[in-house]
């Protein structure tokens, strides 16, 4: 999403003095508005949890306006506004330290927001604690190809999944760049950090195969069972997820039966692992290989250049913006298919 200069509205300002409780580690009224935007950019000094963010979007001219948040995460597309015709929208999201990849940088403290689009116009914003009983957490588990990656062109489906999902719904996402099952167990900054913050019914996404190049079956499995075993001992709901496909053609037109569908240099099928896993332990499944599949071959050889990096990096694993949009939509249309999510939150 292109950042431009904003036109600021401060009589459209939706601005509001509130208290944030002890919990939230603040004894002084807090201004969470307007007022702490400049340029493209707002930031608000508030400490890690989870906010529910109101914008008011448009001005005098036609606009069209998006909002892109901590470590470049989507959370609300570009939304066009007719002259003298503002809307309001309303997410949110989730701010922790490190802000991105869980063993990358802290990034900085607090809620940095910022506004882009073709013609930006921010008329009014407003941030308060999320009413955590109302929120829906959907955490995160995955490899490169689901996190909030750091720097562009590169994105992780995770990092476009929060755009579309309403106030109510927050995304927490614990993907880490060249993680397999093995190493998200072994790392304590991994899934011993996320498993004691899951609460009861907060769905849990899991997808990694990707780095699970040397990884026997019989290790592969029992690495998901134990990461389905985690997540339902804190009260969660897990999720499994087949992994995304590689950009590998054949000849003929078709995705390689190896490379391309996950089949590791041992012979370890990952996606039939991961639906047999979901089958034997009554686990949703979202078949996001098979899916993939059907729009990378729709797309043919060189449609599907744009969903994945080749242009750029000769990347055929690692998606870009556009790619990682189209594959967090396959995700929001399982979620909602599978009543995973209530319609009330999906965009």
């Amino acid at each position: 999403m292109r950042t431009a200069t904003i036109t600021l509205l401060a009589g459209l300002t939706l601005a509001s003095a509130l208290s944030l409780t002890p919990a939230q580690a603040h004894s002084r009224q807090s201004r969470l508005g307007l007022e702490n935007c400049a340029a493209d950019a707002c930031h608000f000094d508030v400490p890690p949890g989870t906010y529910d963010v109101r914008v008011r979007l448009g001005g005098a001219d036609a606009a069209r306006t998006g909002i892109t948040g901590e470590s470049r995460r989507t959370l609300l597309a570009e939304t066009p506004t007719g002259a003298g015709e503002p809307v309001t929208r309303s997410f949110t999201v989730n701010v922790r330290t490190p802000e991105g990849e869980p063993t990358g940088p802290d990034g900085t403290a607090g809620l940095d927001l910022f506004v882009g689009g073709s013609a930006p116009a921010l008329a009014g914003i407003r941030v308060t604690p999320a009413a955590g009983r109302h929120t829906r957490q959907i955490f995160l588990v995955g490899d490169s190809t689901v996190c909030d990656q750091p720097g562009d062109p590169y994105s992780g489906w995770g990092q476009q999944l929060p755009q579309y999902l309403r106030k109510g719904a927050s995304v927490a996402n614990y993907a880490d760049s060249g993680e397999s099952t093995v190493t998200y167990l072994s790392d304590p900054r991994l899934f011993a950090t996320v498993q004691p913050l899951i609460r009861k019914d907060d769905l849990v996404l899991i997808q990694l195969a990707h780095n699970d190049k040397q990884t026997d079956e019989p290790t592969y499995r029992a690495n998901l069972e134990t990461l389905v075993a985690g997540v339902r001992e804190e009260g969660g709901r897990p999720v499994l997820v087949t992994p995304i496909v590689r950009r590998w053609f054949n000849g003929d037109g078709t995705l390689n039966n190896g490379t391309a569908l996950l089949v590791n240099g041992l012979g370890v099928d990952h996606p039939a692992v991961t639906r047999s896993v979901a089958a034997a332990h009554d686990v949703p499944l979202i078949d996001l290989t098979t899916r993939t599949k059907a729009l990378v071959e729709g797309l043919g050889v060189e449609g599907s250049k744009a969903l994945y990096l080749y242009d750029e990096k000769r990347d055929n694993t690692h998606t870009s913006t556009r790619g990682a949009t189209a594959y967090a939509g396959i995700v929001r249309d399982e979620l909602l298919a599978q009543g995973l999510v209530p319609e009330r939150l999906v965009r």
